[in-house]
């Protein structure tokens, strides 16, 4: 805090919190940081060449409707075809990878691009998901995963006595 104005110093980009020192709170100001540094810039998206730490990571979405939780990932310029979805030990991989390549020919000109763009996201699953009744949708560069709950979870579950 400056003493004379009593107000928080400018965070930058080389000084945000990572989620382990910030918390999720930290974490949440970090992104939001981030989008406005990155506003108006061209060709910022989830593949683009801006350096980003860790590489690019899908926008995630968890929620849970009582039966089931329903799980969201922002995969833009992406087909069904780019990604992959795997389950194993309660953890969920989505993974995917992009190429893109066009060429151009103009008055004797030659434009050719290619950008290359992959990412791997890993999410540990609550205890109650049924890992045989997930089922996945993609549609419009959105991943839709639902996420069956096992009835029996709860049942497993004990309370645990404290000895004195």
């Amino acid at each position: 805090m400056n003493e004379i104005t009593k107000t928080p110093p400018a965070r930058t980009s080389a000084n945000r919190l990572p989620l382990a020192e910030g918390g999720p709170m930290g974490w949440l100001r970090g992104e939001i940081d981030r989008l406005f540094d990155d506003f108006g810039r061209p060709g910022q998206s989830l593949f683009s060449f801006a350096p980003r730490i860790g590489g690019p990571v899908p926008a995630l979405e968890l929620t849970d409707d009582g039966k089931a939780y329903q799980l969201t990932a922002e995969l833009p310029g992406l087909t069904d075809k780019d990604v992959s979805i795997e389950v194993a030990d309660g953890v969920l991989t989505i993974s995917g990878e992009k190429k893109e390549e066009s060429e151009r020919k103009d008055d004797g000109f030659l434009l050719s691009e290619r950008r290359y763009g992959s990412f791997k996201r890993q999410i540990s699953l609550p205890a109650d998901v049924d890992a045989d009744a997930i089922k996945a949708k993609f549609q419009h560069g959105v991943l839709s995963l639902t996420l069956g709950k096992d009835e029996k979870a709860a049942e497993r579950s004990r309370k645990i006595a404290i000895e004195s």
